[in-house]
């Protein structure tokens, strides 16, 4: 993939709100060469430990060649054999909140901290009933 990133924790929603709104703001969708699809690709990463560590999220397009990479863009080829998959129901962001929150609370699911991926495809923009797509790395 290939997307824009930031450093951050989970203690600091400001950074991800912050990626965000540059993504859309300077519309970094459209700078982004060779998409393999229009589904945008929410990738948490690099964790330093668990859920309390530092991590790296990127957002942007599964692509199908790193070839012409914007300047302040990152590459990344992400792998999640196994995984859990949620969906997010509802009005966003505030369904996939719901869900992270869930996801932390599980304390039965065995997180492998590798790459945790949410897709937004067509049903994202379905306002106040849109679905996004959560898939989480875990060890079996």
């Amino acid at each position: 993939m290939i997307g824009i990133s930031t450093e951050t924790t989970n203690e600091s929603m400001i950074d991800i709100e912050t990626l965000w709104g540059k993504f859309w703001g300077e519309n970094s969708a459209d700078k982004i060469p060779n998409k393999a699809s229009d589904e945008i690709y929410a990738v948490y990463t690099d964790y330093q430990s668990d859920y309390t560590g530092k991590y790296t999220l990127i957002i942007g397009f599964p692509v199908t060649t790193f070839d012409n990479i914007p300047d302040g863009f990152v590459e990344r080829n992400i792998s999640v054999d196994l995984n859990v998959k949620y969906i997010s129901k509802g009005k966003m962001p505030e369904a996939i909140l719901k869900t992270w929150t869930e996801i932390g609370q599980d304390t039965q699911l065995n997180r492998a901290y590798r790459a945790d991926v949410t897709i937004h495809g067509q049903k994202y923009y379905h306002r106040d009933n849109a679905e996004v797509e959560t898939y989480i790395s875990i060890i079996k």
